[in-house]
C-alpha cells in the first residue's frame, strides 16, 4: 500500500497495475494465430487505460479453449482507491443478449418456445397492440434484430413503443424486442423476473459452473461491484437489481464470463443443431451499415458475426452509464476474449482487440 500512494511516475503506475495482473503464460496467441507475449498485451491495456482514463478493468484472452492470460487490474473505486480483484463485478450491459439467446436456445431445443410462432400467440403485448404488424414478430427476429421496434422506446419524445418496418424485412438493434421476449418466455413459465433467474441459474450457470454471472443481483454482486465513470466521474447506480434484463442486466467478470465463452467454443450445453441454428446467419447487413466498420456482416440469434480469413467470429459489444464491455470468440480457432470496464463509453475493448488482430 505504501508503494501505491507514493506512485508519481508513469514506471510507478504500471508497476502498481503489475502487481494485480495474473497472466497464465508468457506466449499467446492473437486472433489471427500469431504469437504475442503476454507482457505486450499487459503493457498495451495500462498504457490505453491512463491515455483513455479508464478506472479499472477484468479481461481475459482464450487459446485453446482455455484462459491463457487474466487481468483484473486498476480501481473499482477511484477516491478510496479501492482495487479491481478476481472477485470484482461489472455491468455486461448487453452482453446479456446473446447470453440470453443461448438461455433460450435451451428452451427452443426442448420444445417450449418455437422459434418462428408469433410471439402474441404466447403473450399478447398492450404496449403494441394498436399495430397489427407486431403480431408476425417472432423469437427469431427479437434474437436477430428484425423486429422493427426502436432500441429503447424511453430514446424517443413520444415514449411510446413503435414499430419502424414490416417485421423480419430489414435489421434494427432493439433492447425492447429482448424485453419483450423475456415476459413472453416468463409467461410460459409461469415466473417473474426472479424465477427467470432462477431458470437462467439451474439450466445455465450451475452447468457451466458460472458463479457471479446474473441477470437478477443479488448482495454478494452488489458488494463486489465496481462503480461506473463517466468523464472519469463515478455514476449513481440508476438500475433495479431485481430486474431481469435479457437486453441489458448481466453482471459478471472475465474468469467467470470466460467459462461460458468456452462453453461455446466447445459446443457444450447444447446440442449440434441448436448450436449450428444459434450461429447461423439470419441477417446481412447492408453495405455501410456502420457496424460494417468494425468488420460486423451478418447477425446470426444474439451474436454479430465477422467472417474473416481463418473462419468465423462472433461477438458482442456493452455499454451501460459507466461500463463498457467486449467479447468476442473464433470457434474453429479456439481462440476468446473478453474484457469489462468501469468506464463509459471506452475504446478501451476494441483498441485492444484490434491490437489483437495485429499481425
Amino acid at each position: 500500500m505504501l508503494i501505491a500512494k507514493r506512485i508519481t511516475s508513469i514506471l510507478g503506475v504500471i508497476l502498481f497495475f503489475l502487481l494485480s495482473n495474473t497472466a497464465h503464460t508468457q506466449t499467446l496467441k492473437n486472433l489471427i494465430g500469431t504469437e504475442i507475449s503476454a507482457d505486450s498485451v499487459t503493457a498495451f491495456v495500462l498504457e490505453q487505460m491512463k491515455l483513455q482514463g479508464v478506472p479499472g478493468v477484468s479481461m481475459a484472452i482464450i487459446n485453446e479453449g482455455e484462459v491463457a492470460y487474466h487481468l483484473a487490474s486498476g480501481y473499482s473505486e477511484v477516491s478510496s482507491k479501492q482495487k479491481i480483484s478476481r472477485k470484482t463485478i461489472f455491468e455486461g450491459a448487453s452482453l446479456s443478449k446473446p447470453l440470453f439467446a443461448y438461455f433460450v436456445m435451451g428452451y427452443v431445443q426442448e420444445g417450449t418456445l418455437d422459434l418462428d410462432k408469433p410471439l402474441y400467440r404466447y403473450l399478447p403485448y398492450a404496449a403494441i397492440a394498436d399495430d397489427e404488424r407486431y403480431k408476425k414478430i417472432t423469437a427469431r427476429m427479437v434474437l436477430s434484430h428484425t423486429t422493427g421496434f426502436p432500441n429503447w422506446r424511453s430514446d424517443h419524445e413520444s415514449g411510446k413503443l413503435f414499430i419502424s418496418f414490416e417485421p423480419g424485412s430489414a435489421f434494427q438493434y432493439s433492447g425492447e424486442g429482448y424485453q419483450y421476449l423475456a415476459k413472453v418466455l416468463a409467461h410460459i413459465l409461469e415466473t417473474d423476473d426472479a424465477g427467470l433467474e432462477r431458470a437462467f441459474q439451474e439450466r445455465v450457470a450451475l452447468p457451466l459452473d458460472l458463479n457471479c454471472t446474473k441477470f437478477v443481483q443479488d448482495a454478494e454482486n452488489m458488494k463486489n461491484k465496481a462503480h461506473g465513470y463517466i468523464a472519469e466521474k463515478a455514476v449513481a447506480e440508476d438500475d433495479d437489481p431485481k430486474v431481469f434484463g435479457a437486453a441489458f442486466s448481466i453482471h459478471s467478470e472475465a474468469l467467470d464470463f470466460s467459462k461460458w465463452l468456452i462453453a461455446l467454443i466447445q459446443n457444450e450445453g447444447l446440442t449440434g443443431a441448436s448450436y449450428e441454428t444459434l450461429f447461423k446467419t439470419q441477417v446481412v447487413l447492408p453495405e455501410g451499415h456502420p457496424q460494417t466498420q468494425a468488420g460486423v456482416t451478418d447477425w446470426t440469434l444474439g451474436f454479430a458475426k465477422a467472417t474473416m480469413p481463418f473462419g468465423s467470429a462472433y461477438g458482442h459489444g456493452g455499454n451501460n452509464p459507466g461500463y463498457t464491455s467486449l467479447f468476442i470468440i473464433a470457434p474453429e480457432a479456439k481462440w476468446g476474449y473478453v474484457m469489462f470496464t468501469n468506464a463509459d463509453q471506452s475504446q478501451l475493448p476494441m483498441a485492444l482487440l484490434q491490437y489483437l488482430m495485429t499481425p
